[in-house]
């Protein structure tokens, strides 16, 4: 009894906050728009009967005639797997620099790493504007040095959105890679030196296989919230930057088509469902060779 009630507690938790509000949605996404409130037909006061009855598939026929919904997806996938990789980049030297550095100095390190979260992240964010636009203290700092005769258009690109979601999700990057590298065991490095490997080699062969735990799960924990990143593109990448999370928010907000835009969202959750699944497998991984 005492497991059951253990185990119910978070099935609980599960139920209420992602199994109802998915049945809702996806029932929404199989109803059909109307000018009414709520903005779809039918509803729970026509009768289940009638409700069931009404369902239909229509709203996913018609996602997959309009391209401008499989191109954000694929434009979604592209942009969070090239910025995933880019915080993988940015994000393992600094990891690898804290856990190598001496044992006084990795608390402020860490909170380093931590201090952002405690600024709001539309503020963070908002500020990127004033750093990237044309006016801003990038271009001055550039003009200023040299580098560049004229300000360069960095704020409403791609290039924007990069840089938004690198400096947002680096810390999800840095944490568990962090983590991976701190339990390692120093003395497995200077057997490989002693057995001939170079510093590169013992990094290549030691070093990074022992942390590829750590690198697995900061690469989902960015490619999971890049994927349906909504704040970021629609301020650092204005309207040339498509996405499905602009495209949901339009959808919902904009046009008031709660039913295709509850497809839109239904999709993206089994899309996520992929690297979510693959999340928790290593997690398990991880788990198990703690032990």
């Amino acid at each position: 009894m005492r497991r059951a009630a253990l185990i119910a507690v978070p099935y609980a938790w599960l139920l209420a906050l992602f199994l109802v509000p998915f049945a809702i949605v996806f029932k929404m996404s199989l109803s059909d728009i109307a000018i009414a409130i709520p903005p779809y037909t039918p509803t729970l006061k026509d009768g289940l009967a009638e409700m069931i009855r009404a369902f239909d598939f229509e709203n996913y026929v018609f996602l997959t005639e309009d391209d401008l919904y499989w191109k954000a997806y694929l434009s979604s996938l592209k942009i969070a797997a090239i910025a995933t990789v880019l915080t993988l980049l940015v994000g393992y030297p600094m990891a690898y620099g804290m856990a190598r550095a001496p044992e006084e100095w990795r608390p402020t390190l860490m909170m380093l790493v931590i201090l952002p979260f405690w600024t709001s992240f539309l503020i963070r964010v908002y500020a990127w504007i004033g750093i990237l636009s044309t006016e801003g203290f990038l271009n001055q700092f550039l003009l200023w040095t040299g580098l560049i005769s004229a300000p360069l258009t960095i704020l409403n690109t791609a290039a924007a959105v990069y840089i938004g979601i690198v400096y947002t999700y680096l810390p999800f990057m840095i944490l568990p890679i962090y983590a991976a590298l701190d339990r390692m065991d120093g003395s497995l490095i200077e057997a490989a030196e002693d057995l001939g490997c170079s510093r590169l080699s013992a990094f290549w062969l030691v070093t990074f296989p022992l942390s590829r735990g750590g690198v697995i799960a900061g690469c989902l924990l960015v490619f999971i919230p890049a994927l349906g990143e909504f704040v970021i593109p629609s301020l650092l990448g204005g309207s040339g930057t498509l996405m499905i999370g602009k495209v949901l928010f339009e959808e919902f907000f904009n046009n008031r088509d709660w039913p295709v835009a509850s497809a839109v969202a239904v999709i993206l959750l089994l899309i996520l469902i992929i690297p979510i699944v693959l999340f928790q497998l290593n997690q398990q991984k991880q788990a198990e060779a703690d032990r």
